[in-house]
């Protein structure tokens, strides 16, 4: 294929992108609203350039000015940049095996809004749970002007047909979600979710969490421990998710006498082996293990050395150093965190040299829907002009 060079209109929108992200940036890192004069020394674009940047991008709602900074030299006060709140947002959404959720996510990063309806879904019938979900974004719909929707589900989703192909928590096989969808619910049917499994999108919104709090462009292995246990593999912040986006599997690979981590690592599992029903989820867990009862902190210290042993393949076939703790195991982390490292420095190749690090997620409780609002608002960001208040001629 023939290269072509960039024209002058293709420039002028991948700066529009490029002062966007830049005051994005560093709103999200809760550093000081840059002026026009700061984004053009980050960016290196002509102070002329950047303002007339900025215009556009403020009288097209997709960023606001602050009241005037006092100067410290002489001069015309600088006027801070930030995202708007509520002008443009997304909708993230998730069904799990003990929940369905929906999260309203704007521009500015605030959740303007959301809905948890806490039910055991294992063996549900996908219709009748798919038309929940449907109400339930309903009853958030009607706010900002909406940029799309994104739904993280526990499976196998096969993103160009809009099919969930394998859920086994749930029971789900090849069920048309973006149909029913669509039927259930007029703003699903006019924005189409996005379909992806849900410890990628977790994985995305630790991504930008860590980026908040300094990481720039890190990389990680996230395990998301629910019911089942799933994980994403991050790369200089992005997301690697397979041919088909369908890695990171990691609960069904098998560790001991042919039974999978899920097995011998899933919550059910740990409650089992604690002594309790598992119906008693996991606050009855964390309550055992907190009054140091010893059938629950030897469960979870058998889980962790588990867990450790599965996680050490992954991190042996794919060099990653650190690992990140999220869903249920972030709450397990004071128990887990010590057995799972040991299992790594044991069964880890390159340990010696490169030490693995275990860490406890930062995203915050449900994850997945954040990180499915996110992946939608990287449209505006990729590009501004289409999502201007007023179009393009």
């Amino acid at each position: 294929m023939r290269a072509t060079a960039a024209r002058q209109g293709s420039l002028r929108e991948h700066n529009l992108g490029l002062v966007l992200r830049t005051v994005l940036d560093v709103r999200a890192a809760h550093q000081l609203p840059p002026s026009r004069a700061d984004v053009a020394a980050a960016t290196g674009l002509a102070k002329a350039t950047v303002s007339a940047l900025v215009d556009r991008l403020v009288a097209g709602g997709l960023l606001a000015e602050l009241a005037p900074a006092a100067p410290q030299r002489a001069g015309r006060p600088a006027v801070p940049l930030t995202a708007p709140t509520g002008t443009l947002a997304a909708i993230g959404t998730e069904i799990n095996v003990d929940y369905l959720g929906v999260r309203v996510v704007d521009l500015a990063g605030t959740v303007l809004d959301e809905r948890i309806r806490r039910t055991d879904l294992r063996g549900s019938d996908p219709a009748a749970t798919l038309a929940l979900l449907g109400a339930l974004v309903e009853d958030v719909a009607g706010g900002p002007r909406l940029v799309g929707t994104a739904l993280a589900l526990p499976g196998l989703v096969d993103r160009s047909s809009g099919v969930l192909r394998l859920a086994p928590n749930l029971g789900w096989r090849d069920v048309d979600v973006t149909r029913a969808l669509a039927d259930a619910s007029p703003t699903f049917a006019a924005h189409p979710p996005m379909l992806a499994n849900e410890a990628d999108l977790a994985a995305r919104a630790e991504s930008a969490a860590r980026h908040v709090a300094g990481q720039d462009r890190p990389s990680f292995l996230y395990v998301s421990g629910e019911i089942g246990i799933g994980s994403a593999l991050v790369l200089g912040g992005e997301l690697f998710g397979g041919r088909h986006g369908w890695a990171g599997e990691v609960g069904h690979t098998v560790v001991a006498d042919g039974r999978t981590l899920e097995q011998v690592a899933g919550q059910d599992a740990m409650l089992r082996a604690a002594g309790l029903d598992p119906d008693a989820g996991l606050d009855a867990l964390v309550a055992a293990a907190g009054r140091g009862e010893v059938s629950a902190t030897a469960a979870l210290e058998a889980a962790g050395a588990a867990l450790g042993l599965g996680l050490a393949n992954v991190v042996n076939v794919v060099d990653v150093s650190e690992l990140v703790l999220g869903g249920t195991y972030a709450r397990l982390a004071p128990w887990l965190r010590e057995p799972v490292l040991a299992a790594l420095r044991t069964h880890v190749l390159a340990a010696p040299w490169a030490e693995p690090r275990v860490d406890v997620a930062l995203a915050g409780e449900l994850p997945a829907m954040t990180g499915g609002a996110l992946a939608q608002l990287a449209r505006v960001l990729a590009d501004p002009a289409d999502w201007l208040a007023e179009p393009r001629a």
